[in-house]
């Protein structure tokens, strides 16, 4: 399998990256970003790219893929509708139409966020544009598409976030963050986890194309 993948430098992207690298049935792996990895492996070969509303000078690198994995995304904290929906949807889907197009039998799978708000109609506004997203991409001619909707995610396996006071709290509660994701799957999950689950979604498929944080945890 040949994997697509945005995000590579955030948290769920690295460790999504991870687990690609290390699973003997990714042959290789993509890495698209506004910014190098700063990895070195075989498998791994990486795009910078500023403008993500426009692939068109990218189309060719693009082909011959069997699935994106998608974990860009942005806080929607001190942003109005407008701004968001731009760095969310508009992003995502200029991404996502060039793929469909350039690989039909690409597997999709993109990461949203518990609660986000299929009907489009809600209170939250970032649950509303989340919702706009998932519901579009599930419109797109791909082989398949499939809706990553995680609670909590523990960082593992020196994954990191690059926000420094985050990361902070990611170290004061792991013992915690441990916890839960042993005994309370619907609420937390993993970075490894949520790698592992991606890559068996795309290469076996799942009966649901959303799939909440219990669902992630029992792939």
């Amino acid at each position: 399998m040949k994997v697509i993948l945005f995000g590579a430098t955030g948290m769920v992207g690295q460790g999504v990256l991870r687990e690609c690298l290390i699973d003997p049935g990714v042959e290789s792996v993509l890495a698209v970003g506004r910014s190098p990895t700063g990895q070195r492996h075989a498998k791994l070969r990486e795009i910078v790219h500023d403008d993500f509303f426009d692939f068109s000078a990218t189309e060719s690198q693009l082909v011959g893929y069997d699935a994106c994995f998608f974990c860009l995304g942005v806080s929607s904290v001190g942003m109005d509708e407008e701004r968001y929906r731009h760095l969310t949807y508009d992003i995502t889907m200029a991404a996502a139409t060039t793929l469909a197009k350039l690989n039909p039998g690409m597997v999709f799978v993109y990461v949203t966020g518990r609660g986000t708000d299929s009907t489009e109609q809600g209170r939250l506004m970032w649950a509303r544009v989340k919702g706009k997203t998932e519901n579009d991409l599930l419109k797109l001619p791909f082989k398949a598409a499939y809706m990553f909707r995680p609670a909590g995610i523990q960082p593992l396996h020196g994954v990191r976030s690059k926000t420094p006071w985050v990361q902070a709290i990611y170290l004061v509660t792991a013992p915690l963050l441990s916890l839960l994701a042993r005994t309370s799957p619907q609420y937390m999950t993993t970075t490894e986890q949520v790698g592992r689950a991606m890559i068996k979604v795309a290469r076996e498929g799942h009966p649901k194309p959303v799939l909440e944080s219990e669902d992630i945890n029992s792939i």
